[in-house]
């Protein structure tokens, strides 16, 4: 029986995976293409049973780590999503990068289920064979590489699709190849210089964009009857809030907003407007501003969201915490965006804030603990993303547990900054956009998966954010007020980059004819997310219309939270 070990493992290894490929070949229905499918699971099964019989001991195991990583990487994905990974969700996720410590401690449960699953594969392919193989070892060498090519070639072929249902050790392996092929091939031209016309001086005040991280638009105050308290309904003296209520994000994915908020791209025009158009530091710079980026999430210079050292360049503070407890990033923000408000400095200050990106364990202080049971606490207070998630299976005792911690981290990553921020800064001189790069999941359907955003099947919540502009009174500026009532719960963050630019005295015809409309006319938006922002290889974007009347919104506050104490 031992002779035929590496067979046994690697066909248990396999008939783990016997519901996906079934659902597979059951959505495919008899046919032609059931023989193509047919023919490439018949064709990677036996590479791999080469591979396995690699006589270079070295060689063997090298093959056996990199599908036993691939392999890995796959079922997470599965695991935790409850969906499918497509070419566009596998380039989210390198470009979210920054993340990867994070999650891996988030979903450690489905890594660990994972890694045991995939100790069959990895013994499979790199114990000894026990006898001997009538073919060549060059060509056991030359088969894993391949069936990763042969699969390249397909998806190349198919933008991207195709390999769902064949073995999973190939997918991230060949997702790899398009994506370095794209890499290398895939350029769309220099960056430009700005040269839309100005017909106003330099700007003479700040302007601020916060973007928070995971702050679903149902669970504040401003937006749902019983909402997380903000402060963004208490403005002080001289200072007017304008709530544009609800507004559909870019995307589900924190880079993917990220970028084009940075750059101004459009639904119909993002990929080239993000990579060869100016930036908003450069528009800024160009209105007499400085540049101020304040970067709450990411310590030591680390960068993120794809920005790069060449965008770097434009912005004149760069401003990180790297000895801030993590809980107190966002307070630290806050106290950094009051001392440049108060500087009479003209500015343009971007913040990137912690905000309740998961999993919400550790964001607030224990007076804020307004929400209750919620859960366990303590662990990993020092680690921007994670937390300890004791017996979190996702079920839905689970997730009101889950959901609890949330709001009160939204108590104190909202409604404290701004508590904070409306007591101590000058607002008279300075006009402030808030949003967030995306909404969240959090389960409030009862559909699987232990995901909260970025999933290539998202709930309408992914996509919805908050969107208020706050300005000083006397500042002139447009007329929000006039269109509030056309643009509220219609707008999305495709109209924030053309509402900075009209702010920093930019023309209006010119900046909507390359960037759309901005909150200062009726913006007619589609009211969509985008949650296959990396649609490549001739592959089309997908788009998510959030429909309001299905939204969920929170349970009833507490009577401490909902007063507003």
């Amino acid at each position: 029986m031992f002779k035929y070990a590496k067979e046994l493992l690697l066909v248990a290894y396999l008939l783990l995976f016997s519901d996906y490929y079934l659902d597979r070949l059951n959505a495919i229905g008899w046919g032609l293409n059931v023989l193509v499918f047919g023919a490439m699971f018949l064709a990677l099964t036996f590479a791999l049973y080469l591979t396995a019989y690699i006589r270079q001991a070295l060689v063997r195991h090298a093959f056996a780590l990199t599908m036993f990583a691939a392999a890995v990487f796959f079922d997470v994905y599965t695991r935790v999503t409850a969906d499918y990974l497509r070419y566009s969700d596998f380039v989210s996720l390198v470009y979210s990068g920054g993340f990867i410590q994070e999650a891996a401690y988030q979903y450690r449960d489905a890594i660990l289920r994972a890694v045991l699953s995939g100790l069959l594969l990895l013994f499979g392919i790199g114990l000894k064979p026990r006898h001997a193989l009538f073919i060549p070892n060059t060509l056991r060498v030359a088969a894993p590489l391949v069936g990763v090519l042969m699969l390249s070639g397909l998806l190349f072929l198919r933008a991207g699709e195709g390999a769902r249902g064949l073995p999973i050790m190939y997918t991230p392996l060949a997702y790899l190849n398009l994506f370095a092929y794209e890499a290398l091939h895939d350029t769309v031209g220099p960056r430009e210089t700005v040269t839309l016309a100005r017909a106003t001086p330099a700007v003479g005040h700040d302007i601020v964009l916060i973007i928070d991280e995971s702050i679903s638009g149902n669970y504040l105050d401003i937006n749902a009857p019983f909402g997380v308290h903000s402060n963004l309904k208490q403005a002080p003296a001289g200072v007017d809030v304008f709530n544009f209520g609800y507004a559909a994000s870019i995307a589900n994915c924190s880079a993917d907003t990220n970028v084009t908020l940075r750059y101004g791209g459009t639904r119909a025009d993002y990929r080239r407007i993000n990579s060869t158009l100016p930036s908003i530091w450069q528009y800024a710079k160009k209105a007499g501003l400085g540049t101020v980026y304040i970067d709450a999430q990411r310590t030591a210079g680390n960068l993120q969201n794809l920005m790069t050292a060449a965008e770097k360049n434009d912005i004149d503070s760069f401003v990180q915490f790297d000895q801030t407890s993590v809980r107190d990033r966002d307070m630290a923000a806050a106290a950094k965006l009051i001392e440049l408000l108060n500087d009479n400095r003209p500015e343009l200050i971007v913040i990137n804030k912690v905000g309740a990106h998961f999993p919400v364990h550790d964001k607030y202080p224990d007076a804020f603990m307004a929400y209750r049971p919620t859960l366990p606490r303590g662990q990993f207070t020092e680690v921007a993303d994670t937390g300890e998630r004791n017996g979190f299976n996702g079920q839905p005792d689970d997730w009101v547990l889950y959901r609890n911690a949330y709001k009160n981290t939204l108590l104190w990553n909202v409604g404290e900054f701004f508590a904070r921020v409306f007591a101590q800064a000058n607002l008279n001189n300075a006009l402030l956009i808030y949003t967030s790069d995306h909404g969240q999941d959090l389960h409030e359907r009862g559909n699987p998966g232990l995901n909260t955003h970025c999933g290539g099947d998202p709930v309408e919540e992914e996509g919805l954010v908050p969107l208020v502009v706050i300005q000083g009174r006397g500042l002139q500026a447009p007329d929000w007020a006039a269109n509030l009532p056309a643009n509220k719960d219609r707008s999305s963050h495709y109209n924030i980059f053309p509402t900075l630019l009209q702010v920093m005295g930019y023309d209006l015809g010119a900046i909507e004819a390359v960037y759309g409309k901005p909150l200062s006319v009726p913006t007619a938006d589609e009211f969509t997310f985008n949650y296959r922002f990396n649609a490549r290889l001739g592959a089309k974007p997908e788009w998510k219309h959030i429909d309001l009347g299905s939204i969920v919104t929170p349970e009833r506050a507490p009577a401490s939270v909902a007063s507003g104490q």
